[in-house]
């Protein structure tokens, strides 16, 4: 059985009073209820202070390029079905530079984790509008307000018919665990966007603006119908919904490649010799 101090890693360097700490303790306890053991995870992520959290606890970690996070989890998973791989990335990290990767990752639906720390802004690059910034914001390379409109990832995500999509505040960080749990078990690809406040870039969208806007969606809310959780996710303003809006069990993208069905690739034999003969076309 995995205890919380057994994900314990490095020191967290981020801002004091920064949304990630939630996170990170949310995810640790999401982990160890569970019952995941820290070398059963992989974290893999890109760039960006929301990307420094593999540091901060135990497990496999991958650090790759900005926004190039997805790849390298798909490979993994391919690779190793066993693994719990998680993603972790920021707004602009995902939403931005890796906002391609994001797209063809819900279409091939591999069985993987994707937790979006959402501050509205670049948090380690020093303050410019992300893809999620309001129109208008203000910032020191937006000095006449961002001109472009925000992207909304969980309506995207709908649109595309992924598998699981969901959000969360850090200051709700037991419902928020609970978000992760469900997530994590979902099989296919888990869309988690998490409300994240910057308390040293982002004057606008703090704790408490968030507290006095975010609500749970209601009980009997319908999960499977894709239609009206579309219609949800354009609720922004003076009130904002989170939890699960869309829940839809599609075939992994592990399941629907015969080679790896019954064994992934890392328990299949293999043998330099077999390959040899190609590899002379190249001498």
């Amino acid at each position: 059985m995995p205890s919380f101090e057994i994900y314990e890693g490095q020191e967290p360097a981020w801002c004091p009073g920064c949304g990630n700490f939630q996170i990170l303790s949310s995810l640790k306890k999401a982990l160890v209820e569970l019952e995941i053991e820290p070398w059963e995870v992989l974290l893999a992520s890109g760039i960006g202070q929301s990307s420094k959290l593999p540091h901060y606890m135990k497990g496999h970690t991958f650090n790759g390029l900005h926004g190039r996070a997805l790849p390298v989890a798909t490979a993994a998973k391919l690779a190793n079905h066993k693994l719990h791989v998680i993603v972790i990335a920021g707004d602009g990290d995902c939403y931005g530079e890796g906002g391609n990767h994001l797209i063809h990752t819900i279409r091939r639906n591999p069985n993987i984790t994707l937790l979006v720390h959402n501050n509205q802004i670049y948090g380690l690059t020093k303050g410019q509008a992300s893809p999620t910034s309001a129109q208008g914001t203000h910032s020191k390379v937006q000095p006449f307000g961002n001109l472009s409109e925000p992207l909304n990832p969980l309506a995207l995500a709908i649109s595309l018919n992924c598998g699981f999509v969901a959000r969360g505040f850090s200051g709700d960080p037991e419902f928020l665990k609970e978000l992760m749990k469900a997530a994590i078990t979902h099989k296919g690809f888990s869309l988690l966007d998490i409300l994240q406040p910057c308390v040293t870039f982002n004057k606008v969208n703090t704790f408490g603006w968030y507290r006095d806007r975010v609500y749970r969606l209601e009980e009997e809310y319908n999960l499977n119908d894709r239609v009206k959780a579309f219609a949800r996710t354009l609720e922004w303003g003076e009130k904002i919904p989170n939890g699960i809006f869309f829940k839809n069990r599609r075939k992994t993208l592990e399941e629907l490649i015969p080679i790896i069905q019954e064994k992934p690739l890392v328990r299949q034999e293999f043998s330099i010799n077999k390959v040899k003969p190609e590899l002379k076309v190249f001498y």
